[in-house]
């Protein structure tokens, strides 16, 4: 066997190697809020032994999809146990643009009731067997950016909250004194449905409640920035943006070193 072929035999071997090393699980998980049903999913590797960190996600406009799955499992590959939260309900996955606007709409103009909702699922993961509840992180896409801000805004006990191209206003600007966690915003530049007017609403905010915050605006980056199913047209206002995707994922991974460290 010459050298060359010999190293890429090595290379496969290692590669099947680490893949039987990792044991990706992942579940569905029925659990309530009130006397609603929800229905989260979760993802971890198997192979972990002890407890680890974890991590909130939460779902674009239209539901827990098979983004917000693929997300988890890029998590749990990390290393941490990675929990979908489903903030309508079980079985209410909105199918076209104008049933995600009013299903999104109904928490959006119903604040207390969307704390609630990702409160009933951090309290879910943190109570997982596998998780360590002192290190535990929430992110969230569009919708789920302004969730996750609505989530430290109420006081929550996370270590941190990421926004990805999310709203940033909020009814209650002074409710960011109750923020405990570090906060990272990844905005889209030239997003159209954030204006400037509200993302200066939000330095305010949170510069006036002392948060620990960073604000990381991608160039030539719209809504829906880390979504390949928003296509390409940044007319749209909605559009994917691959070195925006990867550069908002090595920040989060940054951060994540960061609030996670012992």
């Amino acid at each position: 066997m010459n050298k060359l072929s010999f190293a890429f035999a090595f290379l496969l071997t290692f590669m099947a190697v680490s893949a039987q090393a990792q044991q990706i699980k992942t579940q569905v998980v029925e659990y309530k809020e009130g006397t609603t049903t929800l229905e989260g999913y979760l993802a971890y590797d198997a192979s972990k032994k002890g407890k680890l960190p974890a991590v909130l996600v939460v779902h674009e406009w239209n539901g827990i999809s098979d983004y917000t799955r693929k997300r988890c499992e890029q998590l749990a590959k990390m290393g941490y146990v990675a929990f979908a939260a489903d903030i309508y309900g079980k079985g209410v996955r909105p199918k076209t643009p104008q049933e995600s606007a009013a299903e999104a709409g109904k928490y959006k103009n119903n604040v207390p009731l969307l704390r609630q909702r990702v409160n009933a699922a951090l309290a879910q993961v943190k109570k997982q067997p596998n998780v360590d509840a002192s290190r535990v992180a929430a992110i969230g896409y569009c919708f789920g950016g302004t969730t996750v801000l609505e989530l430290a805004r109420s006081g929550a006990d996370v270590a941190g909250v990421v926004s990805f191209h999310g709203g940033l206003a909020t009814p209650s600007p002074a409710d960011a004194k109750n923020i405990k966690a570090k906060v990272l915003v990844a905005h889209g530049a030239i997003d159209p449905f954030v204006p400037k007017a509200e993302v200066d609403a939000f330095f305010k905010e949170m510069n006036d409640a002392n948060v620990d915050y960073q604000f990381i605006a991608y160039s030539n980056a719209v809504h829906s920035f880390t979504n390949p199913e928003a296509g390409s047209d940044i007319k749209k206002g909605a559009a994917y943006n691959a070195a925006a995707d990867r550069r908002s994922w090595e920040a989060m991974k940054q951060f994540f070193g960061e609030i996670f460290k012992k």
